[in-house]
């Protein structure tokens, strides 16, 4: 578990955003939370030199449905990465550890696959508070973390392909 401030981070190491076009795919799930991840995301690009109108923001039922999502996007050649925001809440069965693992696997899958940066942003807690913590709550965002990788995957791209 997150000990630290995940929103902290060198702003000077985050390359500007300004020539990309970044998709959000987020989950509908646990509203309250994914909308504070989507927030803390859209500022930090935003922040960073992303124009508003690159970022296309799209709500799918839940973390399950993530990765899918997150494949039509990268498909598009007018996006150059796309971050994935959900949050999956233990429960007291395992339906849990079937969603996590379809949503990071496949996430993992479509990055590998279409050669795009495709952040998972989703969150793993045990219990919702553990979840407001961390998406704009006492531990920071990890919306803002997922941004920041985000930018920083597609300046490391870039610098490769020189």
């Amino acid at each position: 578990m997150a000990t630290t401030n995940l929103s902290s981070y060198d702003e000077s190491k985050v390359p500007n955003g300004n020539s990309y076009t970044i998709g959000i795919a987020v989950a509908e799930w646990n509203f309250k939370i994914t909308n504070g991840l989507l927030q803390g995301a859209k500022e930090t690009l935003e922040k960073h030199g992303v124009k508003t109108e690159n970022i296309l923001i799209k709500w799918v039922p839940g973390s399950y449905e993530l990765p899918l999502a997150a494949q039509w996007m990268a498909q598009r050649d007018d996006i150059d990465a796309v971050v994935t925001l959900g949050c999956v809440i233990q429960g007291q069965t395992r339906h849990f550890d079937f969603v996590c693992e379809a949503a990071s696997d496949g996430v993992l899958k479509v990055g590998l696959e279409t050669n795009k940066p495709v952040i998972f942003g989703v969150l793993t807690d045990n219990t919702e508070q553990q979840s407001i913590d961390r998406s704009g709550g006492k531990l920071g965002n990890k919306g803002t973390e997922c941004a920041v990788s985000c930018l920083k995957m597609l300046g490391l791209k870039e610098a490769l392909q020189r």
